[in-house]
């Protein structure tokens, strides 16, 4: 290569030193979003199966026959034991549940509806767990006029026969 070619290409990359650089700063937004969009969205499936779970052991619990059945606050207690799971040594609570904004993670006996309770066979019983879910870093987005990430309502329900 000549001198003066030389000299050319060094003006050349000299003039699209910055480029790269402006192009990162246009695309990190977006690829942040996409990025803690995963994280949430996966948090969210988290708490939907914390929830079918916590509905699957009380309608468990529930339709076992024993004398006496299960009444709908043996149930709930059940529910709300393995969503807010205390720690055996301490007697702290281990909430199972995630959520962000100063939201509550406990579930309550407010989230819970029980139906036919101490039902006999072949009736069904059924168990239903309400949660609501608050985005951290997608609820940004409704600041800008979208109403998009707004919290969201989680629900398990399960249904078993009487045995």
């Amino acid at each position: 290569m000549s001198y003066e070619k030389g000299i050319v290409m060094k003006k050349k990359l000299r003039r699209e030193a910055g480029g790269a650089a402006a192009e990162f700063a246009i695309i990190l937004p977006l690829l942040a979003m996409i990025l803690f969009g995963m994280v949430e969205f996966g948090l969210l499936l988290y708490n939907k199966q914390i929830l079918t779970n916590a509905s699957r052991e009380g309608a468990r619990a529930g339709i076992v026959v024993e004398v006496p059945k299960k009444t709908e606050a043996d149930i709930a207690g059940i529910i709300k034991n393995y969503c807010n799971r205390p720690d055996p040594i301490t007697g702290i609570e281990n909430k199972l549940l995630v959520n962000f904004n100063g939201a509550s993670n406990r579930i309550d006996d407010s989230n819970i509806t029980i139906g036919n309770a101490q039902g006999s066979f072949p009736t069904e019983l059924s168990v239903e767990v309400k949660y609501t879910y608050n985005f951290l870093v997608l609820s940004v987005v409704n600041k800008f006029g979208f109403s998009v990430f707004d919290p969201f309502e989680l629900e398990a329900i399960t249904v078993m026969k009487h045995e």
